[in-house]
């Protein structure tokens, strides 16, 4: 970068007026952004604006959306190393700018090496406060939630970065529409009970109390992945759950073996193409106790089970459960909420949801809750 006597450097650990998007540690020196839709936003003045990034990964890339005044300037690929980055150059110097650095991409897993982190931002202009906006929405979900197929051309299907985007996803856009800060917790092909492989490994609920369980490796454990998250800290006024999609597939899937344990395990179906009565009460059985596990972290939000988007096999049984943890509890805040399919002319990449179908998920999501919060406030 350019050496300007006029930028001066602050540590992210001295930034005063800064907010921070997601899921972390609490460590700022560097911050490590682990979830889709992550990031960090001020309010600078000042002509330049800098920030330090440290990036790696081996084999799935780090991608990031900027913003400047809520719209979206550029979208890029990081390189490995640390390195200083060019958010804006040439602007009003008197003349304040919200800025939003968000992280497009999902956890990766499968790439323990991956990693996002903010060490510093450099400027010419002050810092200035930046508002908590009046709502509070916490996203849990698969691949739909991450954004995966949100960008790119429909007859894309490489598996790779490039094609998840935080920006293009409803829950993004649900969270404009209701000036909301939102968190997402999400990953693509998992579930409530397993995968979309019948791997109860990729269930969501299993990690739901670490920071970022769904990742692996010492690197991560040394990052604070693994750790409580602090809910105390960012309690929701809403928590959407987008789950039951890939514990669908898992029937229509073949069996997945424990080759540590030899154990295996398959959502069956029916002779009939019915699901198996045992393995649907199991699935029931697993949105029951992750209600019961939401509630226990998130003591006043209204949970909102939503669904739809590609498809609701699932939405009698998720109705089911919902239905019988409300009676057993007698929770009144937790209720269920058809989201709009996506249609042909409205899909994505990778057979996913594309942008338009995530609109029109927002609008409809969006809408819903302006009347549970505006039924809260009377």
């Amino acid at each position: 970068m350019r050496d300007d006597p006029n930028l001066k450097i602050i540590p992210l650990s001295e930034v005063e007026n800064l907010k921070v998007h997601g899921r972390t540690t609490g460590c700022l020196s560097p911050l490590t952004l682990f979830w889709t839709g992550s990031g960090l936003e001020i309010n600078v003045t000042g002509s330049e604006l800098w920030v330090e990034l440290e990036v790696d990964y081996n084999i799935f890339e780090q991608w990031i959306t900027i913003l400047i005044n809520s719209v979206p300037i550029s979208r890029l690929m990081l390189v490995p190393g640390r390195y200083w980055l060019c958010i804006f150059r040439g602007m009003d110097k008197a003349r304040a700018k919200n800025i939003r650095i968000v992280k497009d991409v999902q956890p990766m897993g499968g790439d323990p090496a991956a990693c996002l982190q903010i060490h510093a931002l450099k400027s010419d202009g002050s810092l200035l406060p930046v508002e908590d906006r009046p709502v509070k929405i916490e996203f849990i979900g698969d691949s739909i939630t991450s954004g995966e197929g949100a960008i790119g051309a429909r007859q894309e299907e490489d598996w790779i970065p490039m094609f998840f985007s935080a920006v293009r996803s409803y829950t993004f856009m649900t969270a404009a529409y209701l000036n909301a800060d939102y968190r997402v917790v999400s990953q693509s092909g998992w579930g409530v009970l397993s995968g979309w492989d019948n791997n109860p490994n990729s269930s969501i609920p299993k990690y739901y109390e670490q920071v970022c369980g769904v990742l692996t490796e010492e690197k991560n454990r040394a990052l604070g992945a693994f750790e409580e998250n602090d809910f105390d800290c960012w309690q929701p006024d809403i928590v959407v759950v987008n789950l039951g999609t890939n514990d669908a597939g898992a029937f229509n899937s073949p069996a997945w073996k424990d080759e540590t344990t030899g154990r295996v395990y398959k959502q069956r179906l029916n002779s009939d193409g019915t699901y198996n009565t045992e393995d649907l009460k199991a699935f029931e059985d697993a949105v029951e106790a992750f209600l019961i596990k939401l509630r226990k972290y998130n003591k006043t939000a209204h949970i909102i089970w939503a669904y739809g988007m590609l498809g609701i096999p699932m939405m009698p049984a998720i109705c089911r459960a919902v239905d019988r943890y409300k009676t057993k509890t007698g929770d009144q805040k937790v209720s269920v909420f058809r989201l709009p399919d996506t249609r042909e002319e409205t899909l994505g990449a990778r057979r996913h949801p594309g942008a338009a179908a995530h609109e029109e998920a927002a609008k409809a999501l969006a809408g819903y809750i302006k009347e549970l919060l505006s039924q809260k406030s009377q």
